[in-house]
C-alpha cells in the first residue's frame, strides 16, 4: 500500500499520530529497492518527508530479518544530501528516522522507542547545553533537537492492546487490518484502500473498470457543460448584437427624421454614409 504515491496521505496521517504534527511525503528514496512484489528480495519501503520546521524525515519499513538493524539505522543518507555546496554546517537539515520492524529487535519491554543525541559531563553527570548565540543559529533550543532522531517501532512486541490513536497505527501495521473504532488521522482512507486490496482479483478489476468509467463518464459531463457554456454565450452574444443592431437602426431613423447631417448620424451610429443614404431613401 506505502509503495503507491496515491497513498501517501496514509503515512501522513500515521506519522501526525506519531510526532504530533503534519508532515508531507516527497517521494520514495533508494528507488531500486522499492519493487511492487512482495517476494523482493529486499523487501523495503524508504521514503522522505518534511515537516512544517523544515525537518526531514526517513521512513524506512523493514519487513526481512536483520540482526544488525540497529547499525542499518545510522546510515541516513538526508543529513549531508540536502546541503548546499559551501553552506553552513548549521545549514543542516534535521532528520528523523523511523524504522517499523516486523522481527525481535533487541532486548526490552516497549514496542516504540525513541533514540536521541545527548552529551553528558563524565564528571558531573550533567548535559551539555546551548549557548544563547547557538540557540538563534540552529534554531534549536537543546543539542537532540538538534541532532537526528530515531524511531523504532517493534510490531512483535505490540500486544494488540490499543490504548491511544498511535496504537490503531500499529496495530493495523501488524495485523494488515483494523477495528471498527479507530478513528486516527487517516484511518477511513485505510479502510478504502484495504477493503479495495482485499477483493478477489476478478472483483478488483470490475472495480478498477468502474473507476475507469467514472472518470470518463466526469470527463464526457464536463466536455458537455463547456460546449453547452460556449454555445449559450454564442447565442446571448448574437441576440445582443441583434439588440443593438435594432437599437442603432433606430436611432439613425430618428436622427434622419430629424434631418441630421449624414456625417453626424455615421459618428452617432456607426453605421457608414453609404447605409445611411439607403435609410434616407
Amino acid at each position: 500500500m506505502l509503495r503507491d504515491k496515491k497513498n501517501f496521505g496514509i503515512l501522513e496521517g500515521f506519522l501526525f499520530e506519531l510526532l504530533g504534527e503534519d508532515v508531507k511525503i516527497e517521494g520514495l528514496l533508494e528507488s531500486e529497492s522499492n519493487q511492487e512484489e512482495e517476494d523482493d528480495k529486499f523487501n523495503r519501503v524508504d521514503m522522505f518527508a518534511e515537516n512544517s520546521k523544515g525537518e526531514h524525515i526517513i521512513i524506512e519499513i523493514q519487513n526481512t530479518r536483520k540482526l544488525d538493524y540497529l547499525m542499518r539505522m545510522l546510515f541516513a543518507k538526508a543529513i549531508t544530501e540536502y546541503l548546499p555546496v559551501g553552506a553552513k554546517y548549521g545549514e543542516i537539515k534535521k532528520v528523523i528516522a523511523v524504522s517499523i520492524v516486523y522481527f525481535d529487535l533487541g532486548k526490552g519491554e516497549d514496542y516504540v522507542y525513541v533514540g536521541q543525541t545527548k552529551f553528558k559531563g563524565l564528571h558531573t553527570k550533567t548535559e551539555l547545553q546551548l549557548t544563547t548565540v547557538q540557540k538563534r543559529l540552529l534554531g534549536k533550543p537543546t543539542i537532540h533537537q538538534a541532532y537526528p532522531e530515531y524511531y523504532l517501532i517493534r510490531t512483535t512486541k505490540f500486544n494488540d492492546i490499543v490504548n491511544d490513536t498511535l496504537d490503531e497505527w500499529i496495530y493495523f501495521f501488524k495485523n494488515s487490518e483494523f477495528r471498527d473504532e479507530f478513528r486516527a488521522k487517516e484511518m477511513q482512507e485505510v479502510r478504502e484502500k484495504m477493503n479495495v486490496m482485499n477483493m478477489p482479483d476478478d472483483e478488483r478489476k470490475k472495480y478498477d473498470k468502474f473507476l475507469e468509467r467514472l472518470h470518463d463518464e466526469a470527463s464526457y459531463a464536463e466536455t458537455m457543460k463547456i460546449e453547452a457554456e460556449e454555445a449559450g454565450a454564442k447565442a446571448a452574444k448574437k441576440v445582443e448584437n441583434k439588440f443593438r443592431e435594432d437599437e442603432r437602426r433606430g436611432i439613425a431613423k430618428k436622427l434622419i427624421k430629424m434631418d441630421f447631417p449624414n456625417e453626424q448620424i455615421a459618428a452617432i451610429t456607426d453605421f457608414s454614409i453609404v447605409e445611411i443614404q439607403k435609410s434616407r431613401k
